[in-house]
């Protein structure tokens, strides 16, 4: 899934999740494995090839650890699918698999017996 800038029909901006390839300071070459891309490591600092950055509007905002990368490439595969018509498949199993969770601070409320936060 591509990402897009507003004021496009029908586009979203979305944060996509990159391998570093090639890094030159503060420019790097990065692919998703469907394409490469140069993208602007000016936030991130240079990059060791291997390393996962999220990148938005061509340039590499966070590092991210190869797991992370991975269930956020997953997510966008499953929106694409069902965008395409398709099924979500099992794009979000780690979600599903842990179930809601509470903010702390609203767990420590639940656990002391209050009903309104």
């Amino acid at each position: 899934m591509p990402a897009s800038c507003p004021g496009r029909d029908r586009a979203m901006c979305v944060g996509i999740p990159m391998r570093i390839i090639a890094c030159d300071g503060i420019s790097g070459t990065a692919t998703d494995g469907r394409r490469e891309a140069l993208i602007d490591l000016s936030l991130t600092g240079p990059l060791d090839p291997g390393t996962w950055v999220l990148t938005f509007l061509g340039a590499a905002r966070e590092v991210l650890q190869e797991d992370e990368a991975l269930k956020i490439r997953a997510a966008l595969d499953g929106l694409g699918a069902v965008i395409a018509g398709g099924d979500l498949g099992d794009a979000f199993a780690d979600l599903e698999a842990t179930g809601p969770t509470l903010p702390p601070h609203l767990a420590a409320a639940k656990a002391a017996g209050k009903t309104i936060a």
